[in-house]
This record gives C-alpha cells, sequence and structure tokens, in this order.
C-alpha cells in the first residue's frame, strides 16, 4: 500500500503553512527530505521520510488550534521574514502549537486575521472556489458618488483582469472623507486598495471586520483568542459546500 503524500500537504498538516505557503517555502530550497533538498512535485512517506523545514524536523499535527488575531497596522503577515521587523508571529504569545495565518492583511491594513494548524481548513479558506465572504470597513476620501459605486460593485479592471461582483455600501459620510463596506469573495493582493484607486479614491483606513461567519466583535488591537467550537463548525460547513 502506497502512503506517500504530496509534500506541500504534508508540510500542511504539520501546521507549516497553507499548501500555496508551502510549495513557496519548498521552492525557496528550505524544505529536505532525508536530509536532500527537496523540489516542487515531491511524495513522502510520513511512516518513513525525515522531512526538515528551515532545519527543523517537523510531524503531523494531532493537536488542531484555531484563532483569531486583531491585527494592527505595521505588521507582515508572514510566518518567516528576515526583511521585516515586525511580523504577525511576534503577536501569538503563547502559542504552542505551531499555527500560521491564513490569507494575509497588507502591512498597511489591520482587523480580523484567522490562524489555525488545520491544513485542509486554511486551503479550503483560502481556495478561489470558496463561498467565503469577507467584510472591510474601509474609509476612502474624498467624497463618493453613484458612478464610483456601481464601478465598484460590478467590477473594475485590476492589471488586466476583472474584479468579481462585490457588495459596497456607504456607512458614514463627511464632508472630506467616507466610510464604505466591502464585502468581497476574492483575495487577491491588496485588491480594494486598487479598486478604490481605480475609480479615484485614496483608502485612509482598511479593517476587515468578518470572514464569513467569524466576526471581529470587540476583541481589542493586538490581542487574539481561540475560535469557539460554534465559529468552528460554521466555518467547516461553510468549506465543505
Amino acid at each position: 500500500m502506497d502512503n506517500s503524500v504530496r509534500l506541500q500537504k504534508f508540510m500542511a498538516d504539520c501546521g507549516v503553512a497553507s499548501r500555496r505557503k508551502c510549495e513557496e517555502i519548498i521552492a525557496a530550497g528550505k524544505v529536505k527530505v532525508n536530509g536532500h533538498p527537496a523540489k516542487i512535485g515531491d511524495k513522502v512517506n510520513p511512516k518513513k521520510d525525515l522531512v526538515t523545514v528551515f532545519g527543523k524536523k517537523i510531524n503531523k499535527v494531532t493537536e488542531m488550534r484555531y484563532l483569531m488575531l486583531n491585527k494592527p497596522r505595521g505588521y507582515v503577515t508572514t510566518v518567516s521574514d528576515e526583511h521585516a521587523k515586525k511580523t504577525v508571529m511576534q503577536l501569538m504569545h503563547g502559542v504552542k502549537e505551531r499555527v500560521y495565518p491564513v490569507g494575509r492583511l497588507d502591512r498597511d491594513s489591520e482587523g480580523l486575521l484567522l490562524f489555525t494548524n488545520d491544513g485542509a481548513l486554511a486551503n479550503a479558506l483560502m481556495h478561489p472556489s470558496g463561498n467565503i465572504t469577507k467584510i472591510y470597513r474601509v474609509t476612502v476620501r474624498p467624497a463618493v458618488n453613484d458612478d464610483m459605486l456601481d464601478k465598484l460593485r460590478t467590477g473594475v479592471e485590476i492589471e488586466g483582469r476583472k474584479t468579481l461582483p462585490c457588495d459596497v455600501s456607504v456607512v458614514s459620510e463627511e464632508d472630506d472623507r467616507v466610510v464604505l463596506e466591502f464585502g468581497i469573495r476574492e483575495g487577491r493582493n491588496r485588491e480594494i486598495r486598487k479598486m478604490c484607486d481605480s475609480v479615484g479614491l485614496e483608502v485612509a483606513r482598511l479593517k476587515r471586520i468578518a470572514e464569513g461567519p467569524v466576526k471581529l466583535g470587540m476583541l481589542p488591537l493586538g490581542k487574539f483568542r481561540d475560535l469557539t467550537p460554534r465559529e468552528i463548525e460554521k466555518l467547516k460547513k461553510l468549506t465543505e459546500k
């Protein structure tokens, strides 16, 4: 019986990172199998092969952990970045499990960021075909008009590809700034900032307040908490559809 699995899947099951990120780590030459440099496409037998990442042996996760962080501005969403002074992992004090961020928020954005060592769930949450709506509160300058809102809702072209239709509503308006609420299902790099820029709006603040059924609520800035069993159940059900 062949017990081999793809290397990136085994790494994700060990809580290293999402499968996509694991592929990047493999491509960067940071993974070895039985002492030999690994490459994309390699398979391993979890019962026999020795896999090391950044020189450390990894083992399959037995205890799953699911958390949310209220990410402050100024922190990079990465597990390891030698060039970054502040990463989100520095905020996860006391978490013994090897959790990693699910998706990302850019350095200048804040709010809800999920963490887990459940590779299967992380992969499902980040998969392009997923049905996960993420809600953002976005403060923009100057004023908005109906034409701008219509373009944002129906999709604008970013780097040669149109964004998917999304929900955009006005939360509040002042003379020189407007707070918008976005509900998007894509996860392209700095997507909302680029969408706003395409219609002539400057983003002053961007905060994620919900991801699917999980809401940020009153969690203090820079703090984290475990997801409740009900939140975990709802997330898993949503990714099974």
